[in-house]
C-alpha cells in the first residue's frame, strides 16, 4: 500500500500503433519493458511434447496494454497474445491495466462490442490473477491527453490502488491545467475539508490529504470534539465540530474557511464521508430509522453542496471536488439495509448528475463505493462472519481504511481533472454485485 513501485518490471504493449500509455508513462517516468507475445511459431515443446507459450525472464511487476486503438475481434487476438505470457509471469501484487477508449465514442458498432468486451475480460482477470495482483480497465475520450491520463496510470500501477480491482472508469478529454501531474504533495496549497473525520475511514482521509500537502478541515460532531481534535492536531489541520445536518451546516463550514484561513481563500476539496446506518429488515423499519439515514447519509450532502457552491466566501472554488462515499449495498443491494442502500445508491445518482452540470466550472464529482473494510466498527462483527466478509472477494482479503483514503486522494487530486462522474468501488472485486 501507499506509493510503492510495481515489484519488477513494467511492461507496456499497444494493439493497433496507439501511443497514449507509453507517452503518459514517459511523463511519470516509468522505465518499461518489451513485452513477450504468444505467438504459435514462439511456442516450444516441453518433457512431454506439449508445447508451452514463450516465457518472461522473471517476474514482472506490471503489464499495461493500450487498446485505444482496438476496433476488430480479430484484434482480440493479439490482446490474448499479451496477456497469457504476462499473467504466468505477474509478480505477487502485480497490476495489469488495460487502456480503451470509452465505446459510445466509437462509431463502428464492432469496435464499440469489442471495446466493452473488455470489461468482461477485465473482471475475468481480476479473478484469475493471484498472490494480491490485481487488474483494471480505464476507458478514455478520443481527445484525452498523456497529462490527462497521468493520474490514473500513477494510482492503477502503485501500492495506493491495492483493494481495487476488477473495476473500470472513464477519463474524459478535460486536461488538467497550471498542475505538476507527476507531484507528490499535489495539494500543497490548497484547503480539503473532510466530514466524520474522528476516526476510521474519516480519519485515515485526513492524514493521507495532509501527507500529499493539504491543509485538511476535519469536521464531526460534538460529541466525537476530544478524537476529532487529537486527529486535527496531529495533521496540522483544524477541527470543526459540527452536526451536518443542520440546515446551516454548509455556511458554517464556509464561514470557518474564510475566517481561519482567509476570506480569499476557497475549498479545493469536500470529501462526504460522514454516514451512519440503522440497520433493519424493512419489516422491521420505521420512519424514524428510515428517515435518520437518509438525512445523514443523502440530505445533509445537497445542503451542504448547495451552500458551497453558491460563491461565497470559504466555499468550493472553481476548479475544485466534490467526493462522496457510496457503497457496494448501494451498488448491489444488502439485506437489511434497505435505508442505508438507497442512501447509497442515491449517491451514485447525485455524482453522475452533479458532474454534467458542474463541468463548466471545473469542479469535478466523483465516489468511491468501499467494501469491507477492517475497522473498529467491523471488528465487533462475530469472528466466523466476519471472515466470510472479508474472503467474498477476489483478493480474500479485507481492506483498510488508507485504501479508501487513497482512492479518494486520487479523484480530489487537482492532477485529476479528466474524472468526473465515475463511481470506483474499493472492495477487492467483492463477489456481490459483480
Amino acid at each position: 500500500r501507499g506509493r510503492t513501485d510495481p515489484p519488477g518490471p513494467v511492461v507496456v504493449a499497444s494493439v493497433g500503433g496507439g501511443d497514449l500509455v507509453a507517452s503518459a508513462l514517459s511523463l511519470l517516468g516509468v522505465i518499461t519493458a518489451a513485452p513477450v507475445v504468444d505467438v504459435p511459431e514462439a511456442r516450444k515443446p516441453d518433457d512431454t511434447g506439449r508445447q508451452q507459450p514463450p516465457r518472461y525472464a522473471g517476474k514482472i511487476g506490471a503489464l499495461v496494454l493500450d487498446l485505444t486503438r482496438l476496433s476488430t475481434i480479430a484484434e482480440l487476438e493479439q490482446v490474448r497474445g499479451l496477456l497469457r505470457p504476462a499473467v504466468r509471469a505477474l509478480a505477487g501484487s502485480g497490476r495489469v491495466i488495460l487502456v480503451g477508449r470509452a465505446p459510445e465514442s466509437l462509431d463502428s458498432l464492432e469496435a464499440r462490442a469489442v471495446q466493452q468486451g473488455l470489461d468482461g475480460l477485465n473482471r475475468t482477470l481480476a479473478k484469475e490473477v493471484r498472490a494480491g495482483a490485481t487488474s483494471n480497465l480505464v476507458w478514455v475520450a478520443p481527445e484525452t491527453t498523456p497529462e490527462g491520463l497521468v493520474s490514473t496510470l500513477s494510482f492503477l500501477l502503485d501500492g495506493r490502488s491495492a483493494y481495487v480491482d476488477g473495476q473500470s472508469w472513464r477519463v474524459s478529454s478535460i486536461a488538467p491545467a497550471g498542475v505538476d501531474v507527476t507531484s507528490l504533495t499535489p495539494y500543497q496549497g490548497r484547503i480539503v475539508v473532510v466530514t466524520g473525520a474522528a476516526r476510521g475511514i474519516g480519519a485515515a482521509i485526513a492524514r493521507t490529504l495532509a501527507r500529499d500537502g493539504a491543509t485538511v478541515v476535519c469536521v464531526d460532531v460534538p460529541a466525537a470534539g476530544d478524537a476529532l481534535g487529537a486527529v486535527a492536531n496531529e495533521i496540522r489541520g483544524t477541527a470543526l465540530q459540527l452536526d451536518i445536518t443542520g440546515v446551516d451546516a454548509g455556511a458554517a463550514i464556509a464561514a470557518h474557511v474564510s475566517g481561519r484561513y482567509g476570506s480569499d481563500k476557497g475549498i479545493h476539496a469536500i470529501i462526504h464521508n460522514a454516514g451512519i446506518t440503522r440497520d433493519r429488515l424493512l419489516a422491521n423499519l420505521d420512519e424514524v430509522q428510515w428517515g435518520a439515514v437518509l438525512e445523514v447519509n443523502l440530505a445533509a450532502q445537497l445542503r451542504m453542496n448547495a451552500q458551497l457552491l453558491d460563491g461565497r466566501d470559504g466555499g468550493l472554488a472553481d476548479g475544485g471536488r466534490i467526493v462522496g462515499i457510496s457503497s457496494t449495498s448501494g451498488i448491489a443491494g444488502n439485506k437489511g439495509q434497505a435505508n442505508y442502500a438507497t442512501s447509497k445508491a442515491a449517491v451514485v445518482g447525485l455524482v453522475r448528475a452533479m458532474a454534467g452540470d458542474l463541468a463548466g466550472r471545473g469542479i469535478t464529482v466523483n465516489a468511491v463505493g468501499p467494501g469491507f473494510i477492517e475497522t473498529d466498527m467491523t471488528a465487533a462483527i462475530p469472528f466466523v462472519q466476519r471472515e466470510v466478509f472479508k474472503r467474498s472477494n477476489s483478493l480474500q482479503q479485507g481492506g483498510k481504511p488508507v485504501d479508501v483514503a487513497e482512492t479518494i486522494a486520487y479523484l480530489a487530486s487537482p492532477a485529476s481533472a479528466a474524472v468526473t462522474g465515475q463511481v470506483v468501488r474499493v472492495c477487492g472485486q467483492a463477489l456481490v454485485g459483480q
